[in-house]
Formats: structure tokens, sequence, C-alpha cells
């Protein structure tokens, strides 16, 4: 899946880029000082593929001390020796309500280091600073994260082909790379997420340690695993990203229940078992840029097939009954495991629970949709459209859009408008009976009706004054001339619904 590469130099020197001024004040102020300061990471990895950097680190022979007593406003909570060197005009300017650019507000400055073993597989079990920048690039986990950038001098310091990997677009570890993995085992994972992200691909050597220390992922805390998760579902490629995962043997230490749909046979509807047409649901929501949520709905809509699948003598085929229901309890369950946030659970598990309402537009009555969007959430009927959009093209259906659907889209349109009423009234009965001193009975409805007629002529009329004097002068006429009034306002209202509703079905092209 390599998408890209970019024409890049291996020289060490001469390489010049435009670094914003908030970033080139800290390394200048701490070479000021006498020390050391480079770019490194993610941020020169970005730099020399033509992106922008999603975050800046230094890194320099100063140590957390040196580092503090450098700068006006700092923050240091770790053990690692990072200092938060704080931007105080942005945070300034942001407290004025002006726009920033977040990844300058706060410049992140570590101390070269080198570390221990890492006994439990997450974390080493202690740092040393070192003076030595060649210390600090060794212990990095990738040869594409481990390029140095000095911006005063315009020098690189790339000791493990960095940049030929940059060009190449290979994904390779720093040094033996079993050891790499084992020292933080979150390492296999963030490989497959720049694969992902960057359209690298992984060097056979890196690949077969992953696959190696694969198992070393239940070592790792929820969190750090949902993290990369996230990303790789974010990508522009996460289904491709998802088959990789399974390759390596890591899906299985990640999400398990994924796998079981490998090789489940679906029913004559569908093209694919239940794990492809997994995937290429995600893919389909990832090709139209949709967010997380739908994303994940998509990824996970039929993972309660594999539990449901029966065999129907009467069908002679598979069927899959209550596959929704039993899907959004592994869902829950799947999410929750990863700790994921309790309001994005929620919204998923929504969407797979109720992603098989819409099946048979002869069927389905607008009673049925006003209980589907009740159930689902006016703020998520129409994500589960899209889940469902995206459903369709993961069976092999080439039309994203076939009647069926854009009468979904109508009847939900329907449902949810306000309805021509009475109630879109400024005034109610309650109120008319007390002006105008009448009991209730039939008269008050006849004048809210024809006070209804007034109103769709004359939206302007809908205060609360002028109603009050229509209603007036309405309550001195007899019975059987309100009645006729109230009639007509009944007539011009069904005829107002009626033009409506045929708008509304006009757009989507549907009776």
């Amino acid at each position: 899946m390599k998408r890209a590469t970019t024409n890049i130099s291996s020289s060490i020197s001469g390489t010049k880029f435009s670094i914003p001024e908030e970033v080139s004040q800290v390394t200048q102020t701490l070479k000021v000082k006498g020390f050391e300061a480079y770019l490194v990471g993610g941020c020169v990895r970005d730099l020399f593929l033509g992106k922008k950097p999603k975050d800046w680190d230094v890194t320099t022979n100063a140590t957390p001390d040196q580092i503090i007593a450098s700068f006006g406003k700092t923050f240091y909570e770790n053990s690692y020796g990072t200092v938060g060197v704080v931007n105080e005009k942005l945070v300034a300017d942001e407290e004025e309500g002006e726009v920033i650019d977040e990844t300058l507000k706060i410049i992140e400055v570590t101390p070269y280091r080198t570390e221990s073993e890492y006994s439990d597989n997450r974390r080493p079990d202690s740092v040393t600073f070192s003076k030595n920048i060649e210390d600090d690039l060794k212990r990095r986990d990738f040869t594409i994260n481990a390029i140095a950038y000095d911006i005063e001098e315009e020098k690189t310091v790339d000791l493990y082909g960095g940049l030929s990997d940059l060009a190449k677009g290979h994904i390779r570890a720093v040094g033996n790379a079993r050891e790499r993995f084992a020292e933080d085992a979150l390492r296999t994972i963030r490989a497959v997420r720049f694969h992902a992200q960057l359209g690298f691909e992984i060097e056979e050597a890196t690949k077969k340690a992953i696959a190696d220390e694969a198992h070393l992922l239940s070592k790792i805390s929820k969190e750090r695993i949902r993290d990369e998760f996230i990303k790789i579902i974010e990508s522009e490629t996460p289904s491709e990203a998802l088959i990789l995962t399974k390759e390596l043997g890591l899906l299985k230490n990640m999400i398990p229940d994924l796998e079981k749909g490998i090789g489940i046979a679906q029913n004559q509807a569908h093209s694919f078992d239940v794990w492809t047409h997994l995937l290429k649901t995600l893919a389909h929501s990832a090709k139209k840029n949709m967010p997380l949520h739908i994303r994940l709905a998509a990824l996970f809509h039929d993972i309660g097939k594999p539990d449901t699948r029966r065999i129907s003598e009467e069908k002679k085929d598979y069927t899959f009954y209550g596959h929704e229901v039993v899907g959004a309890k592994i869902t829950a369950r799947i999410l929750k495991d990863l700790k994921f946030p309790k309001d994005l659970t929620d919204k998923v598990v929504k969407l797979v629970r109720w992603h098989m309402f819409f099946s048979d537009t002869e069927q389905i009555t607008n009673s049925a949709v006003r209980r589907m969007v009740a159930n689902v959430g006016k703020d998520n009927v129409w994500d589960l459209m899209e889940v469902r959009a995206c459903d369709r093209i993961g069976t092999g259906r080439p039309k994203e859009s076939p009647y069926r659907l854009r009468k979904y889209h109508s009847m939900i349109e329907e449902v949810m408008r306000d309805p021509v009423s009475v109630g879109m009234l400024k005034i109610d009965g309650a109120k008319l009976m007390e002006i105008l001193r009448e009991a209730p009975g039939p008269r008050i409805g006849f004048i809210l009706h024809a006070l209804l007629e007034e109103v769709l002529e004359d939206p302007t009329k809908n205060t609360d004054g002028d109603l009050q004097k229509m209603a007036i002068n309405l309550a001195k006429l007899d019975t059987a001339e309100l009645k006729k009034l109230g009639e007509a306002g009944k007539y011009k209202k069904d005829e107002e619904e009626e033009k409506i509703l045929k708008e509304i079905r006009d757009k989507h092209w549907v009776q």
C-alpha cells in the first residue's frame, strides 16, 4: 500500500525549512545559554515529507533544571525529563479570544537520555540524561522518527538511514527490531498506524519482529491501544491497516471479536463473508471522510452475525435474526474495554443497534419511522443513514443512493419537520378561553383553525397581539359562521401539509 514517497536528500547539511518563530525561539534560547538543541521525532519526519507537524519536540543536552531556568513559564510533571515550554504570548492571545495554532502553544523540550531495560514491556525502568545526541536517537522506535534537525545550522543528524527510508517509503525499526518492540510493545501497532497514515511499507525484518512480539500487547494499557486504534481508523486506509493487524497477529490481541467474522459466509444478499463486508463498509466511510463514530459503527455494525448465524430450511439460506441486538452488546463491550468515552460509546452502540431498521419502504410507516427516531435520537438519525449507505456499498452493490435510500431520507424529513397545526400558533385554547370568557367547546376549536388559516396566508400575523384581536372579532360570529371558517382553516391546513410533503418527496425524487 505504498501511496506516495517524497524526493528526499540524504545529505546531513544544507537543508532549510520554514520553521515557526515560536519554535526557533526555543532552540535559539537554549543555544544562547550554551546548549545544543535539535528538533526531533515526528516533526522532523513531517517536515521532510512536506507536511505540517502536529506538534514540535526539541531535544537538548541541557538537564530539566537547566531547561526550566532558561524560560519564563514551564511545567515539568513526568519522570522522563520532558519540560513543557509555554508560549505566554499565545496563551494571552487565546484568552483574548484570538484563534491560535495550538501546536505552538507548548513546545516540549527533552534532555538527551539513555534508557535501562523495559521489564514491563511498556516503559523503561529508569532513564539517565546524556550529553550526546547519538544516545538519544538510538532509543527511538523507527528510523523515520530518529532524525534530528538543527534549525540554526540547517544540519541533519541521521544515524540510522531515516532519510533514505523516508525516500523509499519504508518503516524500519532502529537497530534490533525485536528489542525495540520488547521495550514497548505499543510500537507494533504504531508501525501499522504509520503504514496507514503515510502509505509506507513495513520493512520485512521489522514486520517479522512485530509478528514475533505481538503477544506482548497484553501488557499494554487499553488507553494506549485505543489511541493508536483511533489513528488507524481515522486514516485514509483503515481497512488495509486492519488486514495487516490480522496478518501480523495484532488484531487478536486488540479486538478478537472482529476475527470471528473471517470465513463466515452470508446469505444471497451479500457477496462477501462478514469480515470482508465489515472492512468494505469501513473503507467506504473512510472514502467519504466520515467522522470517527460513523467509521466505528461501520466497522462493528454486523459484528453480531457470527454468533447469530443459522440455516433456514424454509429459505435454504443463512439467517442472522437479532444480530443487531447481539452486535450492539458486543460493540458496547469492546468500546468499554478500550476505554472509549461513554458519550461516543453510546452513539456508536445506538447506530449498531438500529442499523437494520430500514428494510422495505413498502412496509415502513411514518409512525414506525417516528419510533425509530425516538430510539436512535434526532441527533443520530442522519448518521444512521450514513451507516446504512456504507453498509449497502459493503455488500458489493454499486449504487449509494437508490430509490429505497432516497425514500428513507424523505420519510425521515417528513416525520422530523414541525407539522402544520394549530400548535404553530402563538396562542392556545386555554388563552382563548381566558380572553373570550368562553367555556370549552367546539367554538374554541373553530376559532383556532380560523386563526391558523389567517397565519398560513400571512405568517407575520402570528403574534400574540394580532391573534388576540382577530380572536375577539371571530368570537362575535355565531357558531354556524365560525364552523364554516374553522372548516376552511382545516382545509387550508391539509392543503399546506400536502404541499410541504410534496416538496420533500420531490426533492428526493420519490412518491
